[in-house]
């Protein structure tokens, strides 16, 4: 297992989370031994937007001995009254759920609380509007809650929430079907969910990845917007790549389902090669950089991917971007203008003229300085 780390709280974050959508399903000795072997596994981070009631007492049942080892992200406004998962922005219903949940869980304390699921404005208003809002910092200021974080799938309202400077962690869908506009969450334009990411790698808000496989859409021929079916390892990969992702949290329901995932860091390059999606991009996605190597090896070494990151980032103010970019070994100004990158980009990027770019840029900021 590798590890990320949230830079505004600390804390090291596995790269491969858990999500919680069907565990309840699983008979309940196989879904507490799930949760207990993704545990040895390294897994240390855990969504709770659960699918049934059922799943708080099954973590309870597998981690409450390790509770100061993991992490939960616990969701103030999914409401479990009737069982099964559901949506709510009343406050007393709220505040029952989340006693609920920590009775459930055999803990006093949350790691990330999170504002739930502000698909649309007029959510986010009454959110703060009816208490609920106030009702998760006064748990923070109590020390129940340690950190403050929000679900959405909508990056104009994402932005609203960055905006008031609030929350330590995101969570939003990312996968490559929303991020080209394909999907029941496809939410914004392919320039407005990049920024999203930008923006929250620049605040040093860390991003929790919910439907990375399209809700298995992606991983099927028949069912793939695209017709082509990805592998859950590309798709990890594709978020893993994305400025601000800590971490990817794919549900499971057994213990093979969670070793088949871990069996993403025993994959070679080429099998998380995700270029494909080159040749499914809609037209506003064209000659954009998506950090995916696919371009080298470069003859110079330089890491293309990281460049053009740490670049993209920088354009929009983040210092920390800029540091980062002067401690690669090899960066733009290495560039002998080869074409051999663009020759390889399934993205119709040109990199030479963007390598050529990213120098001026930089050495005029070296300049400035």
């Amino acid at each position: 297992m590798k590890y990320r780390e949230n830079r505004r709280t600390g804390d090291k974050i596995s790269e491969i989370g858990m999500g919680t959508a069907y565990i309840a399903e699983a008979a309940r000795p196989e879904a507490v031994k799930t949760v207990r072997h993704a545990y040895e596994s390294g897994i240390n981070y855990y969504d709770l937007a659960a699918g049934d009631g059922a799943a708080f007492a099954i973590f309870g049942e597998a981690l409450s001995d390790v509770r100061d080892e993991v992490m939960y992200q616990i969701h103030f406004g999914a409401d479990y009254s009737k069982g099964t998962y559901g949506w709510t922005l009343n406050l007393d219903t709220v505040k029952r759920s989340i006693d609920k949940q920590l009775k459930d869980l055999k803990t006093d304390y949350i790691n990330y609380g999170f504002i739930h699921c502000q698909d649309e404005s007029k959510d986010w208003e009454k959110y703060q509007k009816n208490g609920i809002l106030q009702y998760l910092l006064d748990m923070r200021d109590q020390g129940v809650v340690k950190h403050i974080g929000a679900s959405s799938h909508t990056p104009s309202v994402i932005q609203e929430i960055l905006d008031i400077n609030l929350i330590d962690m995101l969570m939003f869908s990312v996968n490559p079907a929303y991020d080209y506009n394909h999907g029941e969450y496809a939410y914004g334009g392919v320039d407005e969910r990049a920024d999203v990411y930008k923006k929250c790698e620049k605040l040093g808000v860390g991003i929790s990845v919910m439907k990375p496989f399209s809700g298995g859409q992606l991983l099927s021929d028949k069912t793939s917007p695209f017709g082509k079916a990805l592998t859950q390892y590309q798709c990890i990969k594709y978020a893993l790549d994305k400025p601000g992702i800590l971490t990817v949290l794919p549900g499971a329901q057994s213990v093979s389902e969670i070793d088949a995932l871990l069996k993403y860091y025993e994959k070679f390059e080429e099998e998380l090669d995700y270029s494909i999606i080159g040749t499914f991009a809609p037209p506003e996605a064209s000659g954009k950089c998506v950090y995916c190597n696919h371009c080298e090896p470069c003859p110079e070494g330089i890491d293309i991917g990281a460049v053009n990151k740490f670049y993209d980032l920088a354009c929009i103010g983040d210092d920390m971007a800029r540091e980062h970019y002067r401690t690669l070994e090899k960066n733009a100004a290495d560039c002998i203008s080869c074409g051999h990158c663009n020759s390889r980009c399934p993205f119709s990027v040109d990199q030479m003229s963007r390598m050529q770019e990213i120098k001026e840029f930089f050495s005029n900021g070296e300049s400035e300085g």
